[in-house]
């Protein structure tokens, strides 16, 4: 598979990016997890270095499933550092427009 840009990504997938630049920067996040649905785990290295180029914070990648935004990690509390902010990628909206 051949790796996608920012900008081919946000051709196909609303990832709010600028929303979560500035969630991290409004929370002055240093540790933050990224939670991606199975169809943009391949992209998540490509959205961190983007992240990365755009904050100070630092990003852990979590590989297990993700099947929405009620499956949030457990056990989290207890990893030291202590993670600031999870952020949760989907492909779709949460609610759908009629």
């Amino acid at each position: 598979m051949q790796k996608k840009t920012i900008q081919e990504l946000e051709e196909v997938y609303d990832l709010e990016l600028n929303k979560v630049i500035s969630e991290i920067k409004k929370k002055r996040a240093k540790l933050v997890l990224l939670q991606f649905a199975d169809g943009l785990k391949p992209y998540a290295t490509t959205i961190v270095d983007y992240l990365e180029s755009k904050t100070n914070a630092e990003f852990l990648i979590w590989f297990g499933t993700c099947f929405g935004a009620c499956d949030t990690p457990v056990g989290l509390e207890r990893l030291r550092p202590k993670i600031d902010l999870v952020v949760q990628f989907g492909h779709n909206s949460m609610m759908p427009s009629y």
